[in-house]
């Protein structure tokens, strides 16, 4: 098979035999003589590329599973490796690798010894299986984890004997582990921070100190210290072994700048403009402390005159009470502009965020909440008494694009009203799955479920912001901003109940460009459960998503499908990031 590049010397060519195109595609990869190049290279520097490609190639080889190959190099016409770089021809005027890789071996034995209950080794890694160096460094490695899951953190390889029986095609290897000693974690050693004292870099760590070595723990440990946004970077290594048992752990970090401000924008024909910023205080007393205010205006520009706006200001401080556990406090002033209503709200809430593992997060809190309204109902104002409290379970590949995984959120927010004295419930749950398939997984199925309901207090109760709607960017695309609501007493007001659903095909067309094809439906009902008394409305579209570093570029244009007050106008939107 052979395969020309205009490379490296400019005239290279490659030949491989058979017909095994990834060995191939490997073997382009590895050779340097095949990379393109702009400029003519010397002679000197060609012929010293080409005494260096057997060494590459083989190596290509031995992890594709062939262990018997015969490389050839020739410059001029001359094997490589009986050229002197320094007596290298004036003009270099064809390169030619030639590669024969034989048979592709297979394991005659594979043994590793000793491991420790429950290592799992690579399924090739048997008599018989495919043999490649990738197979056996794979298995030695799962030898070394399985003993240090143990404890044993200083395992490693003590011995091996791998055989090529070129005859037969065959590896036998044998390979032997040195355990080593079982030990405990020791001291956090923090080296690299500059505003944080080593001692709260410490205690955010949170390291088990006197319990057995966890690689697990080891990770849990490196991963508070990145949650807390403080540091650029983060490397936690095992350091010196102790007489006593105890390994100590060498941190070192790299303190992130202090501060931080960003904007953001969206673009909506129906919504509006919206228009953010916020400003953030990384290490707010050298202890992690985040400080963070955020201000936000939206509906800009619709035909209404609506315009919504909200400032907020939060703090919070990891490795509060536990290394898992951060302090937060939230206050808000927010005033929502809506065709049915008017909302002033100005809310204050404590609380604690529990990481419960890498996956899993707890919120709790208590929080007051003033509003002054005018809508259908009259002018009044409410005054709520709450105990937020969330759950978040997050198995997503990539949080600013995900294509694989699933996420999970439940927020449930007891509440007292000051004034009415009833209590409710105000709950929401939201679900989301990808799923990718096809060449590099370059289609992926989107979906999402949204529910909401309000039980307790009458609709005089209840502020509107409390309340369900739906239409717009965030639930049905194709749909004027919160269009559709519900009929309480005899008024248009928002719902009790809320269903949100939403599918998308998402299609790369190259790495960066994508195409998207998308349906969204919502329902709200005046009941809290989901029963006929609501009403459904839908929209479905098109969508172009450009990628960046910091998110796609998202660009989606829809038009009504169903509901109360179908039209026939299309509908923009533009922001950041994926829909959902």
């Amino acid at each position: 098979m052979l395969a020309p590049a205009l490379g490296f010397a400019q005239d290279a060519r490659l030949t491989v035999s058979g017909d095994d195109d990834d060995l191939r595609d490997a073997l382009e990869a590895a050779s340097v003589l095949l990379r393109p190049s702009d400029d003519p290279q010397p002679p000197a520097d060609i012929v010293a590329a080409a005494r260096a490609e057997y060494r590459r190639l083989i190596g290509v080889l031995y992890d594709q599973g062939y262990f018997a190959g015969v490389i050839s190099v020739r410059v001029n016409g001359q094997e490589a490796a009986q050229l002197s770089p320094f007596a290298a021809p004036g003009q270099i005027n064809s390169v030619e690798i030639n590669v024969d890789p034989g048979r592709p071996f297979t394991f005659g034995t594979a043994n590793i010894a000793p491991v420790a209950g429950g290592t799992e080794l690579p399924e090739e890694f048997t008599p018989g299986g495919a043999a490649s160096t990738g197979v056996m460094q794979r298995a030695a490695q799962a030898g070394i984890d399985g003993w240090r899951d143990e404890g044993h953190a200083t395992a490693e390889v003590a011995d091996q004997r791998i055989i090529a029986r070129n005859r037969d095609a065959q590896i036998d290897a044998d390979i032997r582990l040195d355990p080593g000693p079982r030990l405990n974690f020791g001291n956090l050693n923090p080296d690299g921070q500059e505003r944080m004292p080593a001692a709260r870099v410490v205690e955010i760590a949170g390291l088990p100190t006197g319990e057995t070595f966890s690689p697990a723990e080891l990770n849990r440990a490196a991963n508070r210290l990145r949650r807390t946004g403080v540091f650029s970077s983060v490397a936690l290594t095992e350091g010196a072994v102790n007489p006593d048992g105890t390994i100590d752990i060498d941190a070192e970090v790299v303190e992130a700048p202090l501060r931080r401000l960003g904007f953001g924008a969206e673009l909506s024909s129906v919504d509006g403009i919206a228009l953010s910023a916020y400003w953030l205080h990384r290490n707010l007393t050298g202890g992690g402390e985040r400080l963070r205010f955020d201000a936000e205006v939206t509906e800009i520009g619709v035909d209404s005159g609506h315009v919504d706006w909200r400032l907020a200001a939060s703090f919070s401080r990891p490795a509060t009470a536990t290394p898992d556990t951060t302090f937060q406090a939230d206050a808000e002033i927010e005033f929502l502009d809506e065709d049915d209503f008017d909302e002033l709200v100005v809310g204050l809430t404590f609380g604690i965020e529990q990481q419960i593992s890498d996956t899993l997060v707890g919120t709790l809190g208590v929080g007051i909440r003033f509003s002054d309204i005018s809508d259908a109902f009259g002018e009044r104002q409410i005054t709520l008494l709450t105990l937020p409290s969330g759950l978040t379970y997050d198995r997503r590949n990539d949080e600013l694009d995900p294509t694989g995984g699933y996420y999970a959120s439940l927020d449930l927010t007891p509440f007292y009203g000051i004034d009415s004295g009833e209590f409710g419930l105000r709950s929401e749950f939201e679900a989301r799955g990808y799923l990718s398939f096809g060449a590099e997984d370059s289609t992926t199925l989107a979906a999402r479920v949204q529910l909401g309901s309000v039980y307790g207090g009458t609709i005089r109760d209840l502020p509107p912001g409390y309340l369900f709607y739906s239409g717009g960017g965030g639930t049905v695309r194709g749909q004027d901003y919160n269009d559709l609501g519900a009929i309480q007493d005899g008024r248009e007001s928002g719902g009790r109940g809320f269903i949100g659903l939403s599918g998308e095909i998402r299609q790369d067309i190259t790495d960066t460009i994508g195409l998207v094809a998308f349906y969204d439906a919502g329902y709200v009902s005046a009941d809290p459960i989901w029963d006929d008394s609501g009403t459904w409305h839908s929209g479905a579209g098109l969508g172009l998503r450009y990628a960046t570093p910091f998110g796609a570029i998202r660009l989606d244009v829809a038009v009504p499908v169903d509901g109360p007050t179908p039209s026939n106008d299309f509908y923009l939107y533009i922001g950041i990031g994926q829909s959902f």
